[in-house]
């Protein structure tokens, strides 16, 4: 039974609440989760005691976010191992809990090798468990690394391509520090020409439909002090018909070999708009979200959601009637198309900025290049 506990304190809670932190409390460690679920309206934290606690948390988007997910699927490993549980069968449960995203099977991988390596030099679980958290918390602390650095890259990229400043950025989702060790992939761009003055307005789309723009980027642009503006995501269309956009930044749950780019739904027409009118779309995402062994968007498998995220809507403190907990808004039975992500070709990508660098234009050569570079920088 999954051991899953809330935990609320809203009135002393300092600001900028951890993502996703390690506990050693007495009763044993535990993995403590911002619940994504409940932002904006309260910051309430998860406690998961087990693995199974953490892929519901995984299933539900209490945690979300491909670098974050990496670093989460790590420490679910580290938890099991740390507890006595099978830590194959935590492994096998966590890298299966959202297919689409690949930093999940790579932070699990990442700690499970770590767990085997020392269990077969040394004979002994606690020691084995011990490596299984030191590989956790070396990916988080890279991740954090690597997000500065994706900020300066990406900024960089920026001012090359637009010199007069006053950016007028479009972001789609959500790609801030909910989503990562650091400050994010695609909004830490944004949030790092924000303090230099450069953004002049951040464009957030709502992002359908689980609004990860409206409840968590509008979050985190507030906090923030950035000047935002919410759009649905349909309305984007007229913004770049006005002469309102001069960038779009997305981030990444896969980037397959041929630089496909699988994100949240509702990027690829955004990248149809950018290429029309001629904006430039910009993907951020670590190294780790380029999987060489998925050679190209048709074989990315996209995660189907459930239809009721579609036809019912949740609000607080509103009684629900709807199959999943929510008040509906659409006719009964009424089925809905719910992939959670869309795939872009690598035609419609300007460039996409890692930490080691950015890669323009976007081919097979060129990430292969760069990830080569970062698996030799890795190694030194």
């Amino acid at each position: 039974m999954a051991d899953q506990q809330e935990r609320t304190d809203r009135d002393k809670r300092p600001t900028g609440i951890p993502a996703i932190r390690w506990e050693e409390p007495p009763e044993g460690p535990v993995l403590v989760l911002l619940d994504q679920t409940r932002l904006p309206a309260e910051e309430a934290e998860l406690v998961c005691t087990d693995a199974s606690a953490l892929v519901e948390a995984i299933r539900s988007l209490a945690v979300r976010g491909a670098p974050l997910l990496g670093i989460a699927g790590a420490y679910g490993v580290a938890l099991a191992a740390v507890r006595g549980f099978d830590v194959a069968e935590a492994a096998r449960a966590l890298a299966g809990a959202r297919p689409t995203a690949v930093n999940l099977s790579v932070g699990v991988r990442r700690a499970q090798a770590a767990y085997e390596a020392a269990l077969a030099k040394t004979g002994d679980p606690a020691v084995a468990a011990a490596a299984a958290l030191t590989a956790a918390r070396a990916l988080h602390r890279e991740d954090a690394e690597a997000s500065a650095r994706m900020a300066a890259h990406g900024l960089a990229l920026l001012n090359e391509l637009l010199p007069g400043g006053g950016h007028r950025i479009l972001t789609h989702c959500n790609s801030g520090s909910l989503v990562s060790g650091g400050e994010g992939t695609a909004f830490a761009v944004a949030l790092a020409a924000h303090r230099e003055g450069r953004l002049r307005r951040l464009w957030v789309d709502e992002t359908r439909p689980l609004l990860q723009g409206a409840r968590l980027t509008a979050y985190e642009a507030a906090r923030s002090g950035m000047a935002y503006t919410l759009l649905t995501d349909n309305a984007a269309g007229s913004l770049f018909a006005a002469g309102e956009v001069d960038a779009v930044l997305i981030g990444a749950d896969r980037i397959a070999a041929d630089g496909s780019v699988a994100n949240k739904v509702g990027s690829y027409p955004l990248a149809v708009l950018a290429r029309y009118h001629h904006v430039p779309f910009i993907v951020v995402a670590p190294v780790t979200t380029v999987d060489p062994d998925t050679p190209d968007g048709a074989s990315i498998e996209v995660e189907q959601r459930p239809g009721f995220e579609v036809t019912e809507v949740t609000a607080p403190q509103v009684p629900v009637t709807g199959a999943g907990g929510g008040i509906p808004v659409a006719p009964l039975g009424t089925q809905a198309y719910n992939p959670a992500f869309d795939v872009t070709p690598p035609e419609l990508v300007t460039a996409i900025v890692t930490e080691e660098g950015a890669v323009s234009p976007v081919t097979a050569e060129a990430l292969g290049e760069l990830c080569a570079r970062s698996r030799q920088v890795t190694i030194s």
